[in-house]
């Protein structure tokens, strides 16, 4: 994707990034908005293990839904007094057109008053209602294997794959994450993940956990 992203887009700082992400919304009020969309989007990344969990555990910088790529204008839709950033590289191209669109993964929903960004979508490559993971092409599965919903219908992408997700940077709060969810990962669930982590990021330290937790080590 980097070889083929357009000139142009802003480079926003660290403190510009926590300052317009300060008021970034929770899971309910884009499930709000959202509901009776026919893309079957969910909240990804931290938020959606608090929502596995039940409680949220720690605080979020801001707020991750992903949806694939051909139900993105559905979603866009529902939000016609926002404005749509895309954003590849650590650049930000302002109400991106369709080219840019074309060649970035994420967009983040923009204020156009305040500049401050509300949520980030991840616009994520599938085949129909099959999910292709962006890592590995080989990985997909159907999209009701994927989500799951809380108690009230918030839908969230499974942990065993936010937890994937999570392995490539494996970040502080990635491995705080980690350590407060394996605990209650079923034994299908870690052999999922230890599955995938050994198919996408092989010789990961996270292996040796879920190894010893299915007496495998």
């Amino acid at each position: 994707m980097t070889d083929s992203l357009p000139p142009g887009g802003a480079v926003l700082d660290a403190d510009e990034l926590d300052a317009r992400w300060r008021d970034a919304w929770r899971p309910e009020q884009v499930a709000e908005r959202l509901a009776g969309v026919g893309a079957p989007w969910c909240v990804a990344a931290g938020w959606a293990l608090d929502l596995f969990r039940g409680g949220q555990s720690r605080p979020h910088g801001d707020l991750e839904i992903a949806v694939p790529a051909a139900g993105f204008p559905e979603i866009r839709d529902r939000f016609p007094a926002y404005a749509c950033d895309a954003v590849g590289s650590g650049r930000v191209w302002a109400g991106a057109g369709a080219d840019v669109l074309a060649v970035t993964h994420q967009t983040w929903l923009r204020d156009p008053v305040s500049g401050r960004f509300l949520f980030d979508v991840f616009r994520e490559p599938h085949e129909g209602g099959t999910w292709i993971c962006q890592r590995d092409e080989s990985l997909r599965l159907p999209y009701e294997a994927i989500i799951e919903r809380t108690a009230d219908g918030i839908p969230y992408l499974v942990p065993e794959l936010v937890l994937l997700f999570k392995a490539k940077e494996a970040r502080p709060k990635d491995h705080v994450d980690f350590d407060g969810v394996l605990p209650l990962l079923s034994r299908s669930r870690r052999d999922a993940l230890g599955g995938w982590l050994t198919r996408v990021h092989p010789g990961h330290p996270w292996l040796e956990r879920l190894l010893k937790m299915s007496g495998k080590w």
